[in-house]
């Protein structure tokens, strides 16, 4: 695979993973609020450790970096990043991915993670050879995305 396509990968990882969790983090639960009534009682804790919370939403992330990439979806790989990507930049990822042909991408195992830092490595295969990229995963204010 050649350096244009690699690095068009890593873009586009980026911008998946910002998007997905975004929806993750922002979507809303779907059930009604409940009415009022008197004060709840006092709960224990959460019962998930904030580690398991983290896997799930880095396991979220990561499948959203591999769903963009193959779907050669730049836009959505942008919505991933920590940083807002320009619309030059997306654009550019785009035209390099239209370029690369078809792909076929999937995670090539669990995402790693250590503390508020990770990793995903995805594993793509097109006409020009197969790659496995490590996408460095980054929790900035709660939320998870690829730096850059």
């Amino acid at each position: 695979m050649n350096r244009v396509l690699v690095a068009g990968l890593v873009l586009l990882g980026a911008a998946v993973a910002g998007v997905v969790l975004g929806l993750v983090l922002v979507a809303p639960s779907g059930s009604p609020p409940a009415p009022p009534g008197p004060p709840p009682s006092p709960r224990p804790p959460s019962t998930a450790a904030p580690d398991a919370i983290d896997t799930a939403a880095v396991s979220v992330l990561a499948k959203a970096i591999v769903d963009a990439i193959a779907r050669h979806d730049a836009a959505a790989f942008g919505k991933l990043t920590c940083r807002p990507q320009t619309a030059e930049a997306l654009a550019g990822l785009q035209r390099t991915w239209d370029a690369a042909g078809p792909v076929t991408a999937r995670l090539a195992g669990p995402p790693e993670l250590r503390g508020e830092s990770a990793t995903a490595k995805v594993h793509v295969e097109a006409a020009g050879g197969t790659k496995e990229t490590p996408f460095p995963l980054h929790k900035e204010n709660g939320r998870w995305c690829v730096p850059g």
